[in-house]
């Protein structure tokens, strides 16, 4: 499940990606974390690996091979085996010290009323993501959803009154020519996806802002708050599911269900999501804020060319601008707030 990068330690909200887990509590000044240069690169390789596998498995199954066009049945499922793997591993995290970064799982409904919000536009994220995996080429991705760092300083100002500083306003222009020159350029243009990529682009700006207010209710655990957010979307998202028709037609249309390669799939695609977790605590624990965002545009720029050599989809002059000015946009951002953030 993407999240489908993200100011991690800085603020995942600040980056283009799968957002999956929640940002730390904030700090007000980063710091350089020495561990070995073989910890940090296996640490970097891990996000790289998961990453991506997220990304290209999901784009297989919404309109690869697979062709299973479901993308709320596809989320559901992914949530479900998420909620999964947390039970296991908190349970294990019981008896084994090495899993024991998850907490024993919770969940109180005071709580989950205060989390409620959250999940609602958490849903709405992942949902609108899948669709717009469904509908653009991965090439295409980073840009349709690129437009996630404008909508955050839009509803930083709008939510929370708080003003951006020049240089990062002029970072999110570069990153809006890049997304409308790149839209123009795409030879397998498609309004839907567009228009799903800017949605899901707005969902995670405002999910940033709202983990912000919410951590509070589950004691700044991010984990705790992975509990919450995991078992309320499958809750919101199984009437959805029911309602929306997917399931009948599933049943009656989609053979491909009947065959164990494609659960295989779906499950893998599952635990690479859950996995995204995973990969970005050890990355915010075990490297800095600079490499976090040197890590993110760097994904993003290997996630493009290799969906170019894998999926081979025809990119034109004006396609290869708008990606380039959308990543140099979104790197020159990350680069901003991270000499912001230090500056302080």
């Amino acid at each position: 499940m993407n999240s489908t990068n993200d100011d991690i330690p800085l603020n995942r909200k600040d980056s283009v990606e799968e957002p999956f887990l929640p940002p730390p509590a904030h700090q007000s000044k980063p710091t350089e974390k020495q561990h070995s240069v073989a910890l940090i690169a296996a640490v970097v390789s891990f996000y790289f690996i998961i990453s991506l596998s997220v990304v290209f498995l999901n784009k297989i199954i919404m309109s690869g091979s697979s062709e299973f066009p479901y993308a709320l049945f596809v989320t559901w499922y992914q949530l479900v085996v998420a909620l999964g793997l947390l039970l296991i591993w908190s349970q294990l995290g019981k008896s084994y010290k090495l899993f024991s970064i998850i907490p024993p799982y919770e969940f109180n409904m005071m709580v989950a009323k205060r989390v409620a919000p959250l999940t609602f536009v958490y849903v709405g994220m992942l949902v609108l993501n899948n669709l717009c995996l469904k509908y653009v080429e991965v090439t295409f991705y980073q840009v349709a959803r690129s437009l996630s760092i404008n909508f955050t300083i839009l509803f930083t100002y709008v939510i929370l009154g708080k003003k951006t500083s020049g240089p990062a306003l002029v970072a999110c222009f570069i990153v809006f020519l890049g997304f409308v020159i790149g839209s123009y350029g795409e030879i397998n243009f498609s309004w839907a996806g567009v228009i799903y990529g800017v949605g899901s682009s707005a969902f995670v700006a405002l999910y940033g802002i709202y983990v912000q207010k919410t951590l509070g209710a589950v004691d700044n655990n991010q984990w705790k708050l992975l509990h919450y957010n995991t078992t309320l979307a499958i809750i919101f998202l199984s009437p959805l599911l029911l309602f929306s028709g997917e399931i009948t037609e599933i049943v009656s249309t989609s053979d491909i269900i009947y065959t164990t390669n494609f659960w295989i799939l779906m499950t893998i695609t599952g635990i690479t999501g859950f996995g995204i977790n995973i990969a970005m605590f050890l990355q915010v624990k075990y490297t800095s804020a600079l490499t976090n965002t040197i890590s993110g545009t760097a994904k993003a720029c290997v996630q493009t060319v290799l969906a170019a050599m894998i999926f081979q989809n025809p990119i034109s002059g004006l396609n290869a601008l708008g990606i380039a000015l959308a990543l140099f946009g979104s790197g020159y951002y990350g680069w901003v707030r991270y000499q912001e953030r230090i500056s302080k």
